[in-house]
């Protein structure tokens, strides 16, 4: 039965070109962790709030799940070792004004599920990128008829977005933005544009009216590394991007430089489906300035393995492999990995296979680094049982490729670093700003 609180979609008649025009919303939770703790606790609202690991007295070692808004205008970003966010925002108990919380899963869980009925209520195919991201097709709810209202012209299907906010508002208390587009990849820049409690929308005829000029690296699937090639090209701007000869880009980026031109274009003929279950499980993260500082690179690497192994323990999912991926300046990828005698889901293992690893690249300059659990089992089945733990292969020494053509993201693109919030949920190459 049709919500009487849902816009109308059959108010007018769009414009004959946009008739066939999908309608999809990406949604995006800001800072969904923090939102979900100042959702407990409502005197925590507008408070610089870091929710982590390893910020008590006597711990050595953490990072950073979620910083609000207000922590990151103090330089704390998500997977940040604790340390360095504790130097840059004190505690409020230590004199300083930042409002530090352990992390509890359970109750963020609790919370993404009240979503989710939500979103499944609002979309009849919604795709779950993460416990705080979803694209939902909504195109058989709504238009892009055009409609009088506040003094200028608007859609429906922007209507539609703001029904979806504010039914997420109103019915589970925590704020998202929410991107409006004709295709996936652009609503996923539409809600990366005004954050935080944001709404863009982008009907089909100003798709690359809106694009063009942003800089090359809003594209979604384009890191720091192709934005940096792309810049050494003259491609400046997603209008750059798209202008540029697809054939010069798929010789310098393959395949994913083709995806991307396009992209920049608001071509993305994608269709939402749900999200099946992923072959393995990742997370990298790139230092502003290349450093040899060993135990720097380690902290790094321990927040990401801590990351790594919640995500699978949140996807019920045990892991036979476990691999770092280290990469040396300029541009030099390496990939380690250690098999296991079975499966296991062990976070301290993860971070004693990752650093074991790791001890490989001692006192060598890194630009980056990764951790990665592979051959997953997810659901039913035993795992094994481990004191420490048996290698069946030894560690894997092959080097790695710094593209993905399939999804065409640049796995550089360490943008959750920058937005404040680490995923414990599938890796999908999306990041929350």
């Amino acid at each position: 039965m049709r919500d009487p609180e849902a816009p109308f979609a059959a108010a007018a008649r769009p414009p004959d070109d946009t008739d066939d025009a999908r309608v999809v919303l990406h949604v995006d939770m800001d800072c969904f962790y923090a939102s979900c703790e100042r959702r407990r606790d409502p005197t925590l609202a507008g408070e610089p709030v870091v929710v982590g690991m390893g910020f008590e007295p006597g711990e050595s070692h953490g990072a950073v799940a979620t910083a609000s808004y207000e922590a990151r205008a103090h330089g704390v970003e998500s997977a940040q070792p604790i340390s360095q966010a504790l130097d840059a925002l004190p505690r409020v108990e230590d004199g300083g004004g930042g409002r530090y919380l352990p992390v509890d899963l359970d109750y963020y869980r609790e919370i993404a599920a009240l979503v989710k009925e939500v979103l499944h209520d609002c979309a009849d195919v919604v795709r779950e990128v993460s416990i705080d991201e979803a694209y939902l097709d909504v195109t058989e709810r709504t238009s892009w008829a055009r409609v009088a209202g506040d003094g200028d012209e608007r859609t429906l299907a922007e209507g539609y977005g703001r029904y979806v906010k504010q039914r997420i508002a109103r019915e589970v208390g925590v704020p998202a933005s929410v991107g409006v587009a004709p295709n996936m990849a652009t609503a996923k820049v539409a809600s990366d544009h005004d954050k935080p409690d944001g709404l863009v929308a982008v009907p089909p005829d100003r798709v690359r009216e809106f694009l063009a000029p942003l800089p090359v690296d809003e594209i979604h699937g384009v890191g720091p590394v192709t934005a940096r090639k792309l810049r050494g090209m003259g491609i400046e701007t997603a209008g750059d991007l798209g202008a540029a000869d697809p054939t010069v880009l798929r010789e310098r980026f393959g395949d994913r430089g083709v995806a991307l031109h396009r992209r920049a274009r608001g071509d993305d003929d994608r269709i939402v489906e749900p999200t099946g279950r992923p072959k393995s499980l990742s997370r990298e993260s790139a230092f502003t300035d290349a450093t040899d500082e060993t135990e720097r690179v380690r902290e790094k690497v321990r927040a990401l393995a801590g990351d790594v192994a919640a995500r699978a323990t949140d996807r019920e999912a045990t892991y036979r492999t476990i691999g770092v991926k280290v990469v040396r300046p300029p541009f030099d990828v390496n990939t380690r990995e250690q098999s296991l005698s079975g499966p296991v889901d062990d976070p301290a293992l993860v971070e004693r296979v990752a650093l074991e690893l790791l001890s490989e690249f001692a006192s060598e300059t890194v630009r980056k680094v990764g951790v990665r659990v592979s051959n997953l089992t997810f659901g039913a089945g035993e795992q094994v049982r481990l004191d420490g733990y048996d290698s069946a292969v030894p560690p894997d020494r092959e080097g790695g490729d710094d593209t993905d053509p399939e999804s065409a993201t640049d796995p550089a693109d360490d943008r959750r670093s920058r937005r404040g919030q680490v995923s414990l949920s599938a890796f999908d190459g999306d990041d929350e700003r």
